[in-house]
């Protein structure tokens, strides 16, 4: 299979999504231009802040594409190209992107509330704490799997020979081991990364302070991501991980806390071009790669006993080690956290929540076209899935090979050198990485605030003090990634981001009941990522036990007894809701009701 027209089919695919169907559920669920949002009526200059629509897609995307699309394709196509393409297509249509519009508009019109607090105010103070005490383990799980990764992806290394490259060249600093030299390919994102956060404050400035167009903050943006790129090959900085999470994990603290636009929006918004670049050179590299004839090395299906054992069986294990790259519930807290504050019109919400994700799901689709035709199916499984001499699997390196597949992808489809190529997917999978990482901290934040709200009307001033909350979200973040790498840590986050969708979905579900609007392209979804979620969870428990992870049976237990609770009250809810007791289609909330 020729990876162009499989490039061109996907294309295709998704622009038909958005155009047939996202357009479809924008009206089903009655969005108005002229209602105005919580952005504008609140504007209080930290957290409610109108952005353009450019700009908040921007930080938006940079938020949701995190390492899920990139790490996840990655290890799932094991099972095959076509059963990791088919998912990611057809579940993004139609799970994914809805997913992650109904979580915007409804946020929105329920004043800028996450969608832990529309879960109270729909089903109730109950369905609120389960729904809040799931939503706040799962940004810990998932920031303390991705604080693992960044620090990986800045410290990786890559043999000189690999690379096509002499020890003796003078491009690209080295390091030798055990008598290898190595390129200091991780030291590269990581000057990048500290000149890009530096002159944040600066792009932030000029525009949320200064009111300067779009447009040439884009142009300066761009600049910025060159000259960090430049250094990085001068003044590679170079670290053990455990420092860098030490000094990430400072960073993120610091972000959460202070106003959205000084750091946290103007960092993405700068990053966000080096991701949309990485994009549309993936795209391009793959359509270019087609015409020179780069097929797809790998099997259509490897439904073997080989991808049974390292995965599980393909249904409910490819679903949730695809993650975000179809579905992905920590969507609803970003939306629900951050972008439903800042969202200016209600007309721009299908672009940024539909069509935000279909473009995460592009870059799912790039990934696994990319691994699977610049890789053979043997290199493949000797960098993610390696054994030892008696066959037992060993821990691969789904991000490195990620990088040395577009290293080779851009090569032959663009004549890009392997070294070039593959730096470029170091940056990009560290651009996603980050981005995510401060963005979850933020909004873990968000949701402590809820929480003690819920539980006492007039909580103790310490614990609605914004520098305390993003501390006890940061502590148990740490706890996890300072004690467990990312890949233990990776199938529990990937049933429990897909189970909280689904708890979103039935959230939506309700909200929606409750207005007599239709309620079916949110309902199935729900029951279908329910069905599978829990599936999964349930079958990871004794592996968990059997191998004596017993923080991580612990904590998939935990989940699962939330996760029942909430569906208990939901069904509840469901139950009680009578046709006489609906609201009317217009009558909801203001835009923003204290």
């Amino acid at each position: 299979m020729n990876v162009g027209a499989l490039m061109g089919l996907s294309l295709l695919a998704l622009l038909g999504g958005y155009v047939l169907y996202g357009r479809l559920v924008a009206r089903w669920a009655g969005i108005d231009p002229q209602r105005p949002t919580p952005a504008v009526t609140v504007n209080d200059g930290v957290d409610f802040v109108p952005t353009r629509a450019p700009v908040l897609f921007g930080h938006h995307f940079a938020s949701i594409a995190a390492a899920g699309p990139i790490v996840g394709p990655t290890l799932a196509v094991l099972y095959g190209f076509l059963p990791a393409w088919l998912w990611i297509v057809i579940g993004v249509i139609f799970i994914g992107a809805v997913h992650d519009f109904i979580a915007l508009f409804v946020s929105v019109r329920e004043g800028g509330r996450s969608i832990a607090e529309v879960a109270r105010r729909t089903l109730g103070r109950s369905g609120f704490l389960f729904f809040v005490a799931f939503a706040i383990l799962l940004c810990i799980l998932v920031a303390a799997a991705f604080l693992q990764l960044t620090a990986v992806a800045l410290t990786s290394l890559y043999p000189m020979r690999e690379l096509g490259l002499s020890p003796e060249q003078t491009l690209i600093k080295t390091t030798v081991k055990d008598g290898v030299a190595y390129a200091k390919i991780g030291g590269i994102a990581s000057t990048s990364v500290i000149v890009i956060t530096a002159l944040a404050p600066a792009v932030g400035w000029l525009l949320y302070k200064r009111r300067v167009r779009t447009r040439w903050v884009s142009v300066l943006a761009l600049l910025i991501c060159t000259l960090s790129v430049w250094i990085g090959f001068r003044h590679p900085v170079t670290l053990p991980p455990m420092t860098w999470m030490f000094i990430i994990s400072g960073y993120v603290f610091v972000a959460a806390w202070i106003p959205v636009w000084l750091l946290l929006q103007p960092r993405d918004f700068v990053n966000v071009h080096l991701l949309y670049i990485g994009l549309a050179t993936m795209v391009i590299g793959l359509i270019g790669g087609g015409w020179q004839g780069v097929t797809i090395n790998a099997p259509i299906t490897h439904l073997t006993s080989e991808s049974t054992a390292a995965l599980g069986w393909a249904w409910p294990f490819l679903f949730v080690t695809i993650a975000c790259g179809a579905c992905s519930g920590a969507h609803a807290l970003i939306a629900g956290g951050t972008t439903c504050k800042q969202l200016a019109s209600e007309k721009d919400a299908p672009i940024i929540g539909y069509g935000g994700m279909l473009l995460e799901a592009l870059l799912g689709i790039c990934v696994t076209l990319t691994v699977l035709g610049g890789l053979s199916f043997g290199e493949y499984k000797a960098l993610v899935w390696p054994q030892d001499e008696s066959g037992h699997l060993k821990t691969g390196n789904a991000p490195l090979a990620f990088a040395v597949a577009v290293g080779k992808i851009l090569y032959a489809g663009l004549g890009v050198p392997a070294l070039y190529g593959t730096i470029f997917g170091i940056l990009m999978l560290e651009g996603f990485l980050l981005t995510t990482v401060d963005t979850l901290v933020r909004l873990a934040r968000y949701l402590f605030e809820e929480l003690w709200m819920a539980l006492h009307p007039n909580p103790p001033a310490l614990l609605r003090n914004r520098i305390v909350n993003s501390g006890i979200a940061l502590s148990g973040i740490a706890l996890l990634a300072f004690t467990n790498a990312y890949q233990a840590i990776w199938p529990v986050f990937g049933s429990a981001n897909q189970l909280l969708a689904a708890l979103t979905l039935l959230t939506a579900t309700a909200w929606l009941l409750k207005r007599a609007r239709k309620i079916w392209f949110t309902a199935l979804p729900a029951f279908f990522m329910i069905a599978t979620t829990m599936t999964s969870l349930t079958l990871l428990l004794p592996r968990h036990v059997r191998a004596g992870s017993w923080m991580l049976a612990g904590t998939n237990v935990l989940l699962l007894v939330l996760a029942l609770g909430m569906l208990t009250v939901v069904g509840r809810r469901f139950r009680q809701r009578a046709p006489s007791t609906r609201t009317p289609l217009d009558a909801e909330a203001p835009a923003f009701d204290p």
